[in-house]
């Protein structure tokens, strides 16, 4: 009797078995360049920008000068939240490709969707996707907590175009441009917070309704419990009827 161990076992059962056989990644030189190509004509820029230097002064006023340089862009705002937005967007992209490759959004051959374009956005970032045969943008909307979670966003929205199917619109939300930067407390509550251990409700109550209150206080019967027989008619000589609206006062001559 052949003997199953533990292996085969797990092999046997493994729902992704067929997947392992099919599905092989092509990693092609052209592929990488293109997935980290703002890496690379970055680093290409510092490398020529420093050979440059070099050739006119030396290696040292050369890195001293790029350093000196890049302190002065991240010390003015308007390019440290240019450098800031482009960090995004660039983080943005690959985590979203590795997303694709963890939640299995590839086809059969292993070839994930292409991201064209990333760009920054007053709320975060937008990227186009262009997907491949097998995928659509159902299969992103189904990964919304994945896609979020990766991009560490706030939120994440799906948008399919309306003429080609295959393009979708991936939003990131990192921040709420509507929502208020300082919240103003009421004073009330910090009065309440100061004064609550030296009132009590129960002693202001019975300060304001007195435990047994005098006859002359009682409240006597009014008009409207009077009976109808002891009203004076409208018609009886000496009775005034008020007016509807406030008179102005006379002076007689």
């Amino acid at each position: 009797m052949p003997k199953n161990n533990g292996n085969s076992r797990n092999q046997r059962n493994d729902p992704y078995q067929l997947d392992k056989l099919f599905v092989k990644f092509n990693r092609t030189p052209a592929g990488i360049a293109w997935r980290w190509r703002t890496e690379l004509l970055t680093l290409s820029g510092l490398a020529a920008a420093w050979w440059r230097l070099d050739t006119w002064t030396s290696a040292i006023w050369a890195a001293v000068i790029l350093a000196a340089l890049a302190v002065v862009v991240l010390a003015v705002p308007h390019s440290r939240r240019f450098i800031t937005r482009r960090f995004w967007c660039v983080l943005a992209r690959h985590r979203l490709q590795r997303l694709c490759y963890e939640a299995r959004l590839h086809t059969r051959n292993g070839r994930l969707p292409l991201i064209l374009w990333t760009r920054p956005t007053k709320v975060g970032e937008r990227t186009w996707v262009l997907c491949r045969a097998g995928i659509c943008a159902e299969d992103f909307e189904a990964h919304i907590g994945e896609l979020r979670a990766a991009c560490y966003a706030r939120d994440a929205r799906v948008t399919r175009n309306r003429r080609w199917s295959q393009l979708v619109t991936i939003d990131i939300i990192r921040r709420d441009t509507l929502a208020a930067s300082h919240i103003i407390t009421s004073p009330l509550e910090r009065l309440c917070a100061v004064y609550a251990d030296r009132f009590d409700p129960a002693d202001l109550h019975d300060e304001l309704v007195p435990d047994d209150p005098s006859p002359d206080l009682a409240p006597g019967p009014s008009a409207l419990d009077s009976e109808p027989s002891t009203a004076v008619p409208d018609d009886e000589p000496g009775a005034t009827i008020p007016l509807p609206w406030p008179q102005e006062a006379t002076t007689s001559s």
